[in-house]
């Protein structure tokens, strides 16, 4: 059955996308000549297509709905001097009364192939809610800022734990170095009985405080209660890109791409999908974070002997991580922590959540060094079936 397409475009400079309906945003780079250098899985997904067959072709040529390549071009020729935004909406006429499908397109000069491209950003838009697109933008807003906060408590407790864990190691010293001395002194000298009572009443009450108002204070995530059901891994990595765009990325005009062939299958996971996006989110806002403006992000999906392996890919710019004139979603103390030298291989601070929600399910999660110009792995394992 053939299919016709007809379509109406609106374009505009404007500094971001208005929200997208829930579902998947795909992402096409082109280079100045509009011929394309990549195209995602997603973007395909989206039109039936095969992403390889459009590689190496001029947008002109390819299967693409002719109503988008037109706003593609536009968008392209435009964004290859300033970042702008356009609109299409696709009719569909299959015999049946007509069917419109409609698209938003955030268009970004230097993209992922260097200063000489553009990349193109394909979201599915519901022009019935365009009305109510000040109420999605609150919702987005809220959901960012629920995101921080949940990134914030395990954070929290993780330095907690830090502290914790490195002052009980001097305390025990103190204390056993004391009944050292205990049976070394003179016990009939008075100030060497008091030295020694302080010594122990010291050492007392700061492992007290540490019981009261530490380790209990913790006790939140200490212990993760997992809301377990079978998620679709496909929607959950889609989701939380889509969540990181909305939430920095393309505010920072840094591209997230997924590599995944999961992407194109239903391969499902028993686990908590709150959590695990949460867990996702927070790997594609640090990334963004440290990535320079045109620069791409990459999050790469796959399952492997009865675990999904989520590893997120970028190349460090700790000038952009920690400048202030910057748009940010994480603490800057936060940050500036992921700068230093780790001690004992230790996990930054600011992904406290992500190690947490991985040992929570049985999996691990690592990273290496944030060291300045290098690239850099976030990789996030957990098994596909509860323990």
């Amino acid at each position: 059955m053939t299919t016709s397409f007809s379509g109406t475009v609106e374009t505009g400079r404007v500094p971001r996308p208005e929200a997208p309906v829930a579902g998947t945003d795909g992402l096409l780079v082109l280079d100045l000549a509009q011929r394309c250098l990549s195209a995602d899985t997603v973007l395909a997904h989206l039109f039936d297509l095969d992403a390889n067959a459009l590689q190496g072709r001029a947008l002109a040529d390819t299967a693409l709905p002719k109503p988008l390549i037109a706003v593609l071009a536009e968008a392209a020729a435009i964004a290859a001097g300033s970042v702008c935004r356009a609109r299409v909406s696709i009719d569909e006429d299959e015999g049946a009364p007509s069917r419109s499908r409609s698209f938003t397109i955030l268009a970004l000069p230097g993209g992922t192939g260097g200063a000489d491209t553009v990349s193109l950003i394909v979201s599915p838009y519901s022009p019935a809610t365009s009305a109510s697109a000040e109420g999605q933008a609150a919702q987005a807003d809220g959901r960012t800022a629920h995101l921080r906060a949940e990134a914030a408590l395990f954070m929290r407790d993780h330095v907690l734990g830090v502290v914790s864990h490195d002052l009980r190691g001097p305390l025990n010293a103190i204390h056993s170095w004391g009944y050292v001395l205990e049976r070394k002194v003179d016990t009939t000298e008075a100030a060497a009985q008091r030295a020694l009572g302080g010594i122990r009443s010291g050492v007392e009450q700061q492992v007290k405080l540490i019981e009261q108002f530490i380790d209990t204070t913790r006790a939140e995530t200490k212990t993760l209660v997992l809301d377990r059901a079978l998620i679709a891994l496909r929607r959950l990595m889609e989701e939380s890109v889509h969540q990181a765009r909305a939430s920095l990325a393309s505010a920072r005009h840094v591209t997230l791409h997924v590599e995944s062939a999961l992407v194109e299958k239903q391969m499902l996971i028993n686990g908590d999908g709150e959590r695990l996006a949460q867990a996702l989110w927070l790997m594609l806002a640090f990334a963004t974070e440290a990535s320079a403006a045109g620069s791409k992000v990459v999050l790469n999906g796959l399952v492997d002997g009865g675990a999904f392996s989520a590893v997120v890919t970028f190349t460090v710019s700790q000038k952009v991580l920690l400048d202030p004139e910057l748009p940010h979603v994480l603490e800057t103390f936060a940050r500036t922590q992921a700068t230093l030298p780790r001690e004992a291989a230790r996990i930054a601070w600011v992904l406290a959540l992500c190690k947490r929600v991985a040992e929570g399910h049985g999996g691990t999660f690592e990273h290496d060094d944030f060291t300045d110009g290098a690239p850099v792995a976030l990789m996030f394992r957990v098994p596909l079936s509860a323990a």
